[in-house]
């Protein structure tokens, strides 16, 4: 296993050269389920990947491992890669300043880079805009205005990422897929939902797509809202799924409240071309089926 423990350079500093051929050397830091699934797709197109993470026993064999706890200061340095994904894990904690947490975490990867990398990829959320509740669908030109602590230190890591890696900022909503079920066992279990609630999602395929694409494009949008072509409410997505069960939908929470926002995914459909799954029915339809015989309704 390689660890980031010989000594190097603590100052990252700007990459000279020009773009080389093939995928080249790709740090993915926060290797979790989603970059585990990039870091495949980029070994099968000849990509050197290099995966970080604090636990590293589960990450595939053709990928370099990177045991670091990004908590604390990176010992020494890390490799020298052309392109970087950063996807920080939750256990990461929140915070308000750079001396811990998320902001602390994306220090010490610039403080650990010999060099920065041609392109990076910032990983965050739609949930910038948490708190936020408008019907009109908001594009990558609306400006954040956080109005929650959770959607106040998403925006400084946003704005962190921008200053040291002039990174390219992805804000997935509402991410799901085989294994990220969550609302598939909401309507199993039959628990209420607010039916009148603005959602946004990405089938986890596109996202993966997405930030594949980022990395290797010409001119990528430096803000993109990663994001199907099917706003809906809650109530159409889980009366939808409870007729794919075969189960009675689950209740509604009253008062019903139209809260939430709507995203525009039109950006991300110019840089895609195409969704593989554009909207929940086409999403959920593989989710479902994923799932087996073995996993119906009654024993899940």
């Amino acid at each position: 296993m390689l660890r980031a423990g010989e000594p190097g350079l603590s100052n990252m500093s700007e990459k000279a050269g020009t773009e080389q051929a093939g995928p080249g050397r790709i740090l993915l830091v926060g290797c979790g389920k989603l970059g585990t699934q990039l870091g495949e797709r980029l070994v099968r197109a000849g990509a050197e990947v290099f995966a970080l993470r604090r636990n590293t026993s589960a990450l595939p064999a053709a990928f370099t491992p990177l045991s670091v706890d990004l908590r604390e200061p990176v010992r020494g340095h890390l490799p020298e890669v052309d392109r970087m994904v950063i996807t920080l894990t939750p256990d990461i904690q929140e915070a308000s300043d750079r001396s811990s947490g998320y902001l602390a975490a994306i220090s010490n990867v610039a403080a650990a880079l010999p060099a920065r990398p041609r392109r990076v990829v910032f990983v965050s959320s739609t949930r910038v805009f948490e708190g936020k509740s408008e019907q009109r669908a908001l594009t990558e030109a609306d400006s954040p205005a956080p109005m929650t602590p959770r959607g106040s230190w998403l925006r400084d890591w946003e704005l962190l990422a921008s200053e040291l890696f002039d990174a390219q900022i992805v804000r997935p909503a509402g991410i799901y897929g085989p294994g990220r079920e969550m609302l598939l066992r909401k309507v199993i279990e039959g628990t209420p939902v607010q039916y009148a609630r603005r959602t946004n999602r990405i089938h986890e395929t596109d996202l993966v797509r997405t930030l594949e694409t980022l990395l290797f494009t010409e001119n990528p949008p430096p803000i993109l809202h990663a994001v199907d072509q099917a706003p809906a409410a809650l109530g159409d997505v889980v009366t939808y799924i409870a007729h794919r069960l075969g189960l009675q939908p689950p209740l509604r929470i009253q008062p019903e409240v139209a809260s939430g926002t709507v995203l525009s995914g039109a950006r991300l459909l110019t840089l895609l071309g195409t969704l593989q799954y554009p909207t929940f029915e086409a999403g959920y339809d593989h989710v479902i089926a994923s799932r087996g015989p073995e996993s119906s309704a009654s024993n899940t």
